[in-house]
């Protein structure tokens, strides 16, 4: 590669939306996540909703509001107003029409009640950030996760940095959702260690139904990495979500699909949570699964089991182990 182009690539800028450091739930050892924005699926339960949209957010967190001022003197467009809500209780109003997402008025909160979900990195910014982290990575056998949103979205942002990631030695894993062109995917695989492939639903009508987007793509691009030249690791995963996925025809086509993948190794079942469900009130967004109750440790115990009847050779892992 010319001088010219690594400089280039160097400076290509992503949509960033958190560093997480000392993750032990994102693939072995302690890792470094680099949750990205941008999101091709809206999965009603997802954990992260401010990390859908490429561009960044604004939040507001009221409980830590003290009215203070300082962000409706900021707003150089009128668009925060101190009013009363419907209780009569005072509170800071926002015109998303009015807004021009300067984020003024989150630099100007001392109480830090106005978030900016989101914000952009060059390819060296990241990479100088996740090398940081360096001997944390050696000693427990960790690394790098790249996760969103959708990384694949951000297909040269993220095959960049896992590229200058190897060269460190560094252990890579991606988190996807799978729903991108192939293309894009491609031009990770050659940098990438371990892939989690998410597996919502094989009913395609119910997976356009709740979240957006058939399922077809997913499917053959599991096939496709699944059939690459590249000697990464593939864990396939399955967030198991009451009343959507957990039926045992689905469990059953589901573990049928992956027993036909001849380099997978091995499904992960993971229950469904409320984790992030504040956010969604912070965006001013409802979440659509108040009526959900995340499974029982017996009940994710017992749908992994039933999924190992039809895995063929793959094992079928939760967070208590191996089935």
């Amino acid at each position: 590669m010319s001088g010219g182009r690594q400089k280039s690539e160097m400076a290509l800028t992503g949509s960033v939306l958190r560093f997480a450091r000392a993750s032990m739930h994102d693939g072995r050892g302690l890792r470094t996540v680099l949750f990205l924005k941008g999101c091709p699926l809206q999965c009603p339960w997802c954990s992260t909703p401010e990390s859908r949209p490429f561009e960044p957010q604004r939040g507001y967190v009221q409980d830590l509001c003290t009215l203070c001022g300082n962000c409706v003197d900021a707003c150089r467009v009128q668009a925060l107003a101190r009013a009363a809500d419907e209780k009569d209780e005072k509170t800071v109003t926002f015109d998303p029409e009015k807004c021009q997402r300067c984020f003024g008025c989150a630099a100007s909160c001392p109480q830090n009640a106005i978030k900016k979900y989101g914000h952009t990195l060059t390819v060296a910014e990241a990479v100088e950030q996740i090398c940081q982290d360096e001997i944390f990575y050696f000693h427990s056998g960790g690394g790098l996760t790249i996760s969103g949103g959708e990384p694949f979205c951000q297909a040269g942002f993220t095959a960049n940095i896992l590229r200058e990631t190897k060269k460190h030695g560094i252990h890579t894993a991606v988190e996807s959702c799978m729903h991108v062109p192939f293309s894009q995917i491609e031009m990770a695989l050659p940098w990438l260690d371990h892939l989690y492939a998410d597996l919502k639903q094989m009913d395609s009508r119910l997976h356009l139904l709740w979240l957006g987007e058939n399922n077809g793509l997913i499917l053959e691009n599991i096939k496709k990495v699944n059939a690459s030249c590249f000697p990464l690791v593939i864990t396939i995963r399955l967030p198991l979500i009451p009343g959507f996925n957990d039926s045992d025809q689905n469990l059953r086509e589901s573990a049928q699909f992956c027993a036909g993948l001849t380099n997978i190794r091995e499904i992960e079942v993971l229950p469904y949570h409320r984790l992030g469900s504040d956010t969604y009130r912070h965006l001013g967004l409802d979440y659509q699964c108040l009526d959900l109750t995340a499974p029982s440790e017996k009940y994710l115990q017992e749908r992994a089991t039933f999924m190992r009847k039809f895995s063929g050779p793959l094992p079928v892992k939760t967070g208590s182990g191996l089935i």
